[in-house]
């Protein structure tokens, strides 16, 4: 078996990982994020120009003919590599950036994050090792990542995206450490049957494992790790006192939201239903009301004049509105289009769809309240519009954060995807996967990002389709809405 480096960082993260992921593949959940996948690619290939021009050893299933390529490359006296590749004793790598100076080198490793993280320290300390053990003279290991702060211009400023961070004497003082650790994979892999290995932070960092559900599976249900809104580092505590099933939580001494949880799970409760409270965050509410909620995308690499790495670029509304309280349901709705910059044409469509001094209503309101205060800062002559708007958001998460409603199919959880069938679990809909192929935000970042790659046919229907998705969460807030209304209703009849 090669070693790659991203198999030593699994394996530092936990051996069983490792082992697992070469004999029992098929048990692996993917925990992979399309959009962060896509991401560190765009990173790694706009990376490649950072230092200047370079040669790209092209990618090849037979490791040997990149690694030949790699040497012939480095013939020449002086030049920058992308993507070289080396093995020694089967521990193979392919360095991001290689820039050599005669008989000095440097290693360069591009991580599409905005900081440094352990694991990085010792994905290049890893590289340095084989070098080295090969004969190269590594003066100099850096990590490349991206710098959060940097707001793109009319073109890109590489030097002021990325942040270069010499890691050196750490990834030096490493390498004893590096050695050691590759003996003891080597002997670890070498096993016939699978290891015996306890659960513990090591599932969680510095990345979820894939193999945690099948780690786990021969844990009662439910469980502490079922338990919402605990930090996963105090549900470890826990699990290593043996306190594991709900029943033997429920001795515990813990914040009452996670023992009403327990409680109500364990014995099939009622509904919570705390009407004075409900009908108290239902008066701070006014008509007209407005229904609001934003679909936004995020870029590693900036291509919008006057956006950051990862900033929430909003593409999308939809907007359900009442005039009064007997008044017919309204709808209004934004897409952009593709290959623009949608902030402008989206903030004016708000502003002529949501008056001033109106109740506007969204679901974990921060944020809405964020993306305006953006769009308010960008367009200062658009500002005021936008901050009236912004002044006048309320927050239907309330009521359910504060367990003023409650009921045991919301799982502890306050997130509308919970809320939303606890109130109506029969409501086709209302069912988010029903909805044909956009089924969460993420789900309608990526469609939206992959537009431009798609024919006129493939755009037009994944287009209806982000409309529907869209529609369906200021659809389900109105909803809510109406459910807590009739909630207090009932209490005065």
């Amino acid at each position: 078996m090669y070693l790659s480096k991203s198999k030593y960082c699994n394996a530092h993260q936990c051996l069983k990982m490792l082992w697992l992921n070469e004999f029992k593949p098929e048990v692996k959940e993917d925990t992979n994020n399309e959009g962060v996948l896509e991401n560190g690619t765009e990173v790694g290939i706009i990376a490649k120009h950072l230092l200047g021009k370079s040669i790209d050893i092209e990618f090849n299933e037979n490791l040997q003919v990149m690694i030949k390529d790699t040497e012939e490359t480095l013939k020449q006296d002086s030049v920058i590599i992308t993507e070289a590749s080396f093995s020694y004793n089967n521990n193979f790598c392919s360095v991001d950036i290689l820039k050599k100076d005669h008989d000095r080198y440097e290693i360069y490793e591009v991580k599409s994050s905005t900081s440094i993280s352990d694991i990085y320290l010792e994905d290049v300390s890893y590289q340095v090792y084989v070098l080295k053990s090969l004969g190269y003279n590594i003066t100099k290991a850096s990590i490349v990542y991206i710098n959060s702060k940097y707001i793109r211009g009319k073109k890109l400023d590489l030097r002021k995206l990325f942040i270069i961070e010499d890691v050196t004497d750490i990834a030096l003082q490493k390498q004893e450490e590096i050695e050691k650790n590759i003996e003891e994979i080597n002997e670890y892999i070498k096993e016939k049957s699978e290891p015996k290995q306890d659960i513990g932070m090591h599932c969680v960092k510095p990345y979820d494992c894939p193999f945690f559900k099948y780690c786990t599976n021969n844990l009662v249900r439910p469980n502490v790790f079922d338990i919402r809104g605990m930090s996963i580092s105090n549900k470890f505590k826990l699990y290593n006192k043996n306190k594991i099933s709900f029943k033997e939580l429920l001795q515990e001494k813990l914040n009452n939201k996670y023992l009403e949880q327990i409680d109500f799970e364990l014995n099939d409760k009622e509904p919570s239903i705390k009407k004075d409270e409900i009908k108290e965050f239902l008066n701070t509410l006014t008509f007209p009301m407005y229904f609001l909620d934003f679909e936004t995308f995020q870029e590693s690499i900036p291509v919008l004049e006057n956006s950051s790495p990862y900033e929430q670029i909003p593409f999308q509304y939809s907007l359900h509105y009442l005039e009064n309280e007997n008044g017919t349901l309204k709808h209004a709705e934004f897409l952009a289009k593709i290959n623009t910059d949608p902030r402008r044409d989206l903030a004016e469509r708000l502003i002529k769809d949501i008056p001033k001094n109106t109740c506007v209503i969204a679901y974990n309101s921060s944020f809405e309240k964020m993306i305006i205060k953006k769009l308010a800062s960008l367009y200062p002559d658009l500002s005021e519009h936008l901050m009236n708007i912004y002044n006048n958001i309320k927050d239907l998460m309330i009521p359910f954060k504060n367990r003023s409603y409650y009921t045991k199919e919301m799982q502890g959880s306050y997130s509308i995807k919970y809320v939303l069938p606890a109130l109506f679990p029969n409501d086709r809909n209302l069912d988010y996967h029903a909805l044909d192929n956009i089924h969460n935000g993420s789900e309608a970042m990526n469609s939206f990002k992959n537009l431009k790659n798609m024919t006129k046919e493939e755009q037009e229907k994944t287009r209806k389709n982000l409309l529907k998705y869209c529609e369906l969460d200021t659809l389900a807030m109105v909803k809510i809405y109406e459910k807590l209304v009739e909630e207090t209703t009932l209490q005065t009849s």
